[in-house]
């Protein structure tokens, strides 16, 4: 399946391919590689699957998760397809095997006063601005690494997130946003506060290496005036949650953002253009552990304005 894969790195970024790459050569290959393509069939792959759920780790020899073999079907599945495509095989056998059902776990997210306290007690660290862009404004890591000021209208409190910067084996690349769209997220007006604040210290501390901050500048910097890794960003958010006892991690940080709006009563459709989801049904399955509450709320005041309609009707006697 080499050669599906050469297309595939043109179709998707570096480090998707990268991901795939990597399924496909340490959980795939060991138990298909053996195959001819021509002969591989829906009772093989279903097989290889048991046999990865049972002991597809090689380093533990323990098995894989069902996650783990669902993203091995999608691999296998897209390889395949292209394989029919080029008339290699007549049909996708993948397409005929079901693979494993996964339990979705709910992401552990903080409470509004749980996220009070961590905005307060990171103030003083340098990861302190990725939180609150994350946890109040529901940014993205990547994107977080590649805002430049430009990007900000502090006075109009809006953050335009046109990039992303994306890390993989090779280095860090900069890309278009997810999904190939922008999109326009405004700030709340203490997230504006700590944006000003934390411009002027970092022109501060720029002007003491000798560099004038820019438009062009990051917001969020390495000491050199380079923008932080990705990976950097995550790892020291990681370390400060886990030291305080914490569940959450930098992306449990954008989930409790859309947990917090989703209860605020704040419509799915709004919610999604904040989070940047291409469809409102990723929001609303993403979240629909939210869901039930909002549904009673909506009961209780569907059954108040309608009571009150039939009370009003039943005063005035029609």
């Amino acid at each position: 399946m080499g050669s599906e894969y050469q297309v595939m790195q043109g179709q998707v970024s570096p480090r998707t391919h990268e991901r795939y790459s990597e399924i496909a050569r340490k959980n795939l290959a060991p138990v298909l590689g053996g195959l001819h393509l021509a002969k591989l069939k829906p009772e093989h792959i279903s097989k290889a699957y048991a046999v990865a759920l049972a002991s597809g780790n090689r380093r533990t020899g323990n098995g894989l998760s069902p996650r783990t073999v669902t993203h091995m079907h999608r691999v296998l599945r897209e390889a395949l397809e292209q394989a029919v495509k080029w008339n290699a095989l007549t049909r996708n056998p993948a397409g005929l095997v079901k693979p494993p059902r996964v339990e979705r776990k709910q992401m552990a997210v903080l409470d509004p006063a749980g996220t009070a306290d961590i905005i307060e007690e990171a103030r003083n660290y340098t990861f302190f601005i990725p939180i609150v862009l994350a946890v109040l404004c529901g940014v993205r890591r990547g994107e977080i690494a590649a805002l430049r000021w430009r990007s900000l209208d502090l006075d109009a409190g809006q953050l335009s997130v046109v990039a992303s910067i994306e890390q993989t084996r090779a280095g860090c690349r900069e890309k278009d946003a997810k999904s190939g769209r922008g999109r326009a997220v405004a700030l709340p007006a203490l997230v504006v506060e700590e944006l000003r604040r934390h411009r002027l210290a970092q022109a501060q501390a720029m002007l003491a290496i000798g560099v004038r901050v820019t438009a062009d500048h990051h917001v969020v910097m390495q000491g050199d005036a380079l923008p932080l890794q990705p990976n950097s960003i995550t790892e020291a958010i990681g370390k400060f949650m886990k030291k305080r006892g914490s569940k959450v991690r930098l992306h449990g940080l954008r989930h409790s953002h859309a947990t917090h709006m989703l209860a605020s009563g704040i419509h799915p459709k709004i919610a999604s253009e904040r989070l940047g989801h291409s469809k409102v049904g990723i929001t609303l399955d993403l979240y629909s552990h939210v869901l039930p509450g909002m549904q009673e709320e909506a009961a209780i005041k569907v059954d108040t304005l309608i009571s009150a309609a039939l009370l009003h009707r039943q005063k005035s006697g029609r």
